[in-house]
């Protein structure tokens, strides 16, 4: 039995610094400090920071007054920052770079006067915080069938943006129709380029081996994605942990390649291989 691990997998930059920063404060604040949300889409690695004094919360008003809060890498809306000021709490503010870019630019084109459009899903909480940025008021396309069942105001201004970690051919479907329809309409490719390149490794991994295992958390949403491009090509078994690994059905297969979520942790990664080599 021959183990792959793709190119690229496990935390990317964002995370990575996230997981970071968010260490740093709890080895410097001894009385807790919140959390907007689970800080990653990993619940064994939360669990990790949550024995070290992190409070998950899933709303601002259960933070006191004067406290220290966490924002996820996913983000948040702007609401979140002013309440935050209004409430005296001190911001650690670990949003991902690239989705702050996403902020900015979602908020200076709807100042311009633009619609702002984005494609992701609308339960996601990057696009939810990104929506905050542009009043809420975003219309947001999660697949291109929904596309093609909007009316749009053809008089209007378009500015397009992209959850960081949606599949880019859904991305390149979607703006090839909206740019067929709308005269007024502005691109922005705001896919990570970790997301892209963890997806290529994927991809290239699938064609490579007899099956391939996936590890990362049920509600992360670039996990899912790559679970489903490795779908297309092999035998394709998604995991949090090693426990959920079948030993009969790996058994089946002489070449088994593994690939990771962006919040996926290396002491993951290295459990699950460890023990598919023991095999």
């Amino acid at each position: 039995m021959n183990v792959k691990i793709a190119k690229e997998a496990g935390f990317c930059f964002g995370v990575k610094r996230a997981m970071k920063m968010a260490w740093n404060e709890l080895e410097k604040n001894s009385d807790g400090i919140y959390a907007l949300g689970p800080l990653i889409h990993n619940k064994q690695a939360v669990k990790k920071y949550e024995n070290k004094g992190l409070l998950t919360i899933d709303d601002i008003n259960s933070v006191p007054n004067s406290k220290h809060m966490i924002i996820r890498s996913h983000g948040v809306s702007e609401d979140v920052y002013i309440e935050a000021r209004e409430k005296d709490i001190s911001i650690i503010d670990t949003t991902c770079p690239f989705v702050k870019k996403i902020h900015r630019k979602a908020k200076s084109y709807y100042d311009k006067g633009y619609q702002i459009i984005v494609i992701g899903d609308y339960k996601h909480p990057e696009v939810i915080g990104i929506n905050g940025w542009c009043k809420n008021n975003a219309i947001i396309i999660k697949t291109l069938d929904y596309a093609k069942n909007l009316e749009f105001d053809k008089t209007k201004k378009y500015c397009v943006v992209a959850q960081t970690t949606i599949n880019i051919e859904l991305y390149k479907e979607i703006t090839d129709y909206l740019e067929s329809i709308l005269d007024n309409v502005v691109l922005n490719n705001t896919i990570c380029s970790a997301t892209k390149v963890r997806q290529e490794a994927a991809r290239e991994l699938s064609n490579e081996v007899d099956c391939v295992v996936v590890i990362g958390g049920k509600h992360s949403s670039n996990t899912q994605k790559l679970v489903n491009i490795c779908k297309e090509y092999v035998d394709t078994y998604a995991i949090e942990t090693k426990e959920e690994l079948d030993i009969d059905t790996l058994k089946k297969y002489e070449n088994i390649g593994i690939t990771a979520g962006a919040s996926t942790p290396d002491w993951i990664i290295e459990d699950v291989v460890t023990f598919i080599k023991s095999l």
